[in-house]
């Protein structure tokens, strides 16, 4: 265990961790010791930009609070998040996934909405949306009875925990598929809005001259017993900024068709002749119905 020189110090650390008992455990920490320790040789890393390093880690760690996490947003800029998505779905990145990114703003008690209700639970300003979603099998049998939780921004790019005009949980709903798989609600047609950019991921943003805007989406997360839990987005298409999507999360199989409709009054309100619909088939496979961890409360 005496260190000679950093060449051999990768094998050293390697061998300590042989006792390992969880196999799993020691498959993943023998790869990140290699990973990590090849990332320094090759950025030549200083011990100044270490402690850097380090120090980011903190503040990622201060910035995570109930309603805001860190910690995602710094690996969903950086593609990481997205790519562990890919790896674990679409046959292991070999094809196109419905799957996409959790999202820092995920909360896991969003209220109960019976179909054709409205997830706009205060003032809310935007073009009224109707979507309806089915889901079915890999064999494009319906399935009924999927717990589907909705969430979105404002139009105004805010969530409603970031946002103290907006009531809590609004534009955050969960529906329940019918007989024929499907689900439909009523919403406004969300915008494209920035990450936050207070912490480390907005630091970084700067220093590499990127932009944080996010395309204009819906998030869905689709769940029940003896299905893969199916967590989604889907995308406004011709919103500008599909091609540079700050987190890297825009799939073609992910644009939505969000027809425009003008001059025909809307189906519950004669009034309202301006509105936006969104007709949208997902697919759920066989597995393990397992929820994610929320990444804020």
């Amino acid at each position: 265990m005496i260190i000679e020189n950093q060449q051999t110090l990768t094998d050293v650390v390697l061998a300590a961790m042989e006792g390992t008992q969880n196999a799993r455990l020691k498959e993943i920490m023998t790869a990140l010791v290699k990973a990590l320790h090849q990332f320094a040789r090759d950025a030549r890393l200083t011990e100044e930009e270490f402690e850097v390093g380090l120090q980011i880690l903190n503040r990622i760690g201060q910035e995570t609070n109930d309603s805001h996490n860190e910690a995602v947003l710094f690996s969903d800029i950086l593609g990481f998040s997205t790519l562990v998505c890919l790896l674990n779905n679409g046959n292991s990145g070999a094809t196109e996934t419905a799957a996409a990114l959790l999202g820092p703003f995920w909360r896991k008690h969003s209220p109960s909405t019976e179909n054709g209700g409205t997830i706009v639970r205060s003032k809310t300003e935007g073009p009224p949306l109707y979507v309806r979603g089915r889901i079915t099998d890999p064999q494009r049998h319906a399935i009924a009875d999927v717990e589907v939780d909705v969430w979105q921004a404002s139009p105004v790019g805010l969530y409603e925990n970031q946002d103290e005009n907006q009531v809590d949980m609004n534009l955050r709903g969960k529906f329940m598929t019918d007989a024929n798989g499907e689900f439909w609600f009523r919403s406004v047609k969300p915008a494209g809005y920035p990450v936050p950019t207070h912490g480390p991921a907005g630091d970084l943003l700067r220093a590499q001259n990127r932009h944080p805007f996010r395309p204009a989406h819906l998030h869905f997360l689709g769940f029940k017993h003896g299905f893969k839990t199916l967590i989604t987005q889907v995308f406004v298409d011709g919103d500008e900024r599909l091609n540079s999507d700050v987190v890297f999360g825009v799939t073609r199989h992910l644009i939505g068709e969000f027809k425009e409709h003008a001059d025909t009054p809307s189906p519950d309100d004669p009034s309202v002749t301006h509105w936006c619909s969104l007709d949208y088939d997902f697919m759920m496979e066989p597995g393990e119905a397992k929820l994610p961890v929320p990444p804020i409360k």
